[in-house]
């Protein structure tokens, strides 16, 4: 961003929704008469966005008197006692924003670390938070970031960012964390309630109940509860900004965060609802709204709502009405569903000195609907023992007419079934949409950063596996290789192939891509297609593990019975021991890896049988992984540690978040224009396991 005046900043603020408090170069004592009453500012402080110059601070204060709008002091300075106060203004907390309060602070040095806090009209104050400036753009030093994706306070605890916090603290200052960077699945808004857990558990873990909706629905077949109104969106962040570890990330580190799924609706697209055993799609068009308000009163980003009004956020007026013709894109033309999805846009770019590019985009908002979900595809499904499919049906669902130079089967294969080609006539499926597309692709190419860092919230690593090596008591297959999942850019191949197109047209170098919502960790590198195709990667491509969530490893514990002649590839108890996760062995070295590891218990033999086709493009896989991801880039590489803690059923009574299981770390040379990169991967701490 280039340097601001005090009124285009004004004009900023406003846009953003927030009050400007502008800096000075006179530092003064604190005369604000702050006392500490954390229990009126129950969720606490945060800050987001920075850039050189200025972050957006953001904290709730309640009121329940009756009033409708209350005033706050926002106090910024040097050093934490405030003795050296920088900047200070007076913010309006309104009922209709939920009490919510956004301040950017404009006018301060780069590279900056800050203490911040905000006091009301009698002097009661809320907690401190910490937050820094980006450096200035030219700043060679290296940088250093977190991120991190998928937290759950009903069936999780979140020692991720215990452990986040303690380190951080003790770190030299040059190896503090900039910033989080937040992938997504904030929280969970399907939820349950009592009378819908089984013996009070899902797994190992203890469901909780810390939520209560207003205006609640039952979902599939009363399997969860969702929310029905903007009330039931807040009382999310209500509940999970009380839990301490989030509160406190917040409060140390400023945020940059982009929504997934979850913080809108489990199988949401654009504005639409899908829940497994309802007949859909529903209109959700005032949900989708209400989502957007929620999350910009409750994220404080650089992001800005429709009516770009100071201290609140104008909701256009939507009304729930069917979605039935689309564009060229899967963009719903209905005006409705046009005015929900762009009553706010989250995709944006930020820079951090002169190594750090990075491009956020919104994979939910502008997506086509997903074509591997589709009702068209159940007969082809039915009766099938795998729960995988073949990778060329995978790729023909998504590419649509435009499949084989826009040339698609007549019909759709799976084993000895067939279906007429419902996509054959259709486009080939969009993640991003065409106008976020347009942006995104030219900020790439423009881009002159060491490093461009594409933050979203979908993985990028194929999910293949090869099933024709199964041995005849597994299971016949006869359709080649397959994919284990859908749904995000793993099976997005068009889509994905332009991006790395471009990539690689546009000599691009140092791209690295971040994601989340796979509950797992992967590293590895970037390309459009794995072999008998030409494998030519672009880029690097990392997955970090959730927070708290559950993933694929735990699940397959519980759910594949011991009698499935499956279960090996996925799940295995060698010599009677504790269940070991194959499925890292059956996406990374394939089939026949994950079979010898089940038999033997001998991971140099399953190493040694190993398919090295399967998967060239993956280094590491954890479907197991939870934890943090940390990254250090610099003129010369980039270092990307995975900070994996064990499974977090219950919160750690540490200070510091507890054990750990592993840090890996994997180290990426940067790489001229035409050269391929290259990954050299190194375990700094534990045991990884199966995930190498």
């Amino acid at each position: 961003m280039p340097t601001l005046n005090r009124r285009q900043f004004l004009k900023l603020a406003a846009a953003l929704g927030a009050t400007l408090a502008w800096g000075s170069a006179t530092a003064r004592p604190s005369a604000s008469g702050w006392r500490e009453r954390r229990e009126l500012f129950p969720q606490g402080v945060a800050s987001g966005d920075p850039d050189h110059h200025s972050v957006l601070l953001w904290t709730r204060r309640p009121y329940a008197d009756g009033r409708q709008h209350a005033a706050l002091r926002v106090e910024v300075a040097q050093d934490p006692a405030f003795t050296r106060v920088i900047a200070t203004a007076t913010a309006p907390v309104l009922a209709e924003a939920d009490w919510t309060c956004r301040v950017l602070v404009g006018d301060l040095p780069a590279a900056g670390e800050y203490w911040y806090r905000f006091v009301d009209e009698e002097g009661n104050g809320s907690r401190i938070g910490r937050t820094l400036t980006a450096p200035a753009p030219d700043d060679p030093r290296p940088a250093r970031f977190a991120f991190v994706s998928c937290q759950t306070i009903c069936e999780g605890a979140q020692n991720a960012y215990r452990k986040m916090i303690f380190e951080d603290e003790r770190a030299a200052p040059a190896d503090r964390l900039g910033f989080v960077l937040h992938l997504g699945d904030f929280f969970y808004e399907v939820v349950q309630t009592p009378d819908q857990v089984k013996n009070g558990h899902r797994y190992d873990r203890i469901i909780k109940f810390p939520v209560t909706f207003t205006h609640g629905r039952k979902v599939a077949n009363n399997r969860f509860t969702v929310p029905g109104s903007l009330d039931d969106y807040r009382a999310l962040y209500h509940a999970y900004l009380l839990d301490p570890d989030i509160q406190d990330a917040r409060a140390r580190f400023p945020f940059v965060a982009m929504w997934d799924n979850h913080e809108f609706s489990w199988q949401g697209w654009q504005s639409i609802q899908e829940f497994p055993g309802e007949a859909g799609p529903i209109p959700a068009q005032t949900l989708k709204v209400a989502a957007n308000q929620a999350w910009f009163e409750y994220q404080p980003m650089r992001v800005t709502p429709p009516g770009r009004s100071l201290a609140r956020f104008d909701a256009p007026h939507v009304v729930d009405v069917p979605i039935t013709e689309f564009d060229e894109h899967g963009l719903g033309r209905e005006a409705n569903n046009l005015a929900a999805i762009d009553s706010l846009i989250g995709y944006r770019a930020l820079r951090w000195g002169r190594h750090i590019d990075l491009l956020i985009t919104d994979q939910r908002s502008f997506r086509s609907h997903d074509s591997a979900n589709r009702d068209e595809l159940a007969p082809l499904f039915a009766g099938t023992p795998f729960s995988f499919y073949p990778e060329t049906l995978a790729m023909q669902i998504d590419a649509g007419r435009e499949f084989a130079e826009g040339h698609p089967p007549a019909k759709l294969v799976f084993g000895d079934k067939s279906i007429a080609n419902f996509r054959a006539k259709e486009p080939a499926q969009t993640m991003l949409g065409a106008t976020q597309k347009a942006w995104f692709l030219q900020r790439l190419r423009t881009a002159t950063a060491t490093w461009k860092i594409w933050g979203n919230s979908l993985g990028t690593p194929d999910w293949r596996i090869d099933p024709q090596h199964l041995p005849p008591k597994v299971g016949k297959w006869t359709d080649g290789y397959a994919v284990l999942a859908s749904g995000d850019w793993g099976t997005t191949y068009r889509e994905r192939a332009e991006i790395f197109d471009t990539v690689r047209d546009a000599g691009i170098t140092g791209f690295a891509i971040l994601s989340g919502d796979r509950h797992s960790f992967w590293a590895g590198l970037a390309a459009k297609a794995l072999p008998p195709a030409e494998f030519k990667p672009v880029g690097v491509t990392f997955v970090v593990g959730s927070i708290s969530a559950p993933g694929m490893a735990e699940a397959n514990e519980h759910n594949l019975k011991p009698d499935d002649p499956l279960r090996p590839l996925f799940v295995a108890n060698p010599g009677g021991g504790a269940p070991q996760p194959t499925v890292n062995l059956l996406l990374h070295h394939g089939v026949r890896s994950a079979l010898e590891y089940a038999q033997s218990g001998d991971l140099a033999k399953a190493h040694a049988a190993r398919n090295p086709d399967v998967a060239p493009h993956l280094s590491f896989v954890d479907m197991g992984g939870h934890g943090y991801a940390t990254v250090r880039v610099d003129g010369e590489s980039m270092a990307t540690d995975f900070v994996c803690i064990p499974r977090p059923i219950e919160r750690s009574p540490g200070v510091d978040g507890g054990p750990l299981r592993y840090r890996v770390r994997h180290q990426i040379p940067l790489w001229r224009a035409g050269e391929s990169p290259t990954m050299h991967q190194s375990v700094l701490e534990g045991d990884a396991g199966l995930a190498v």
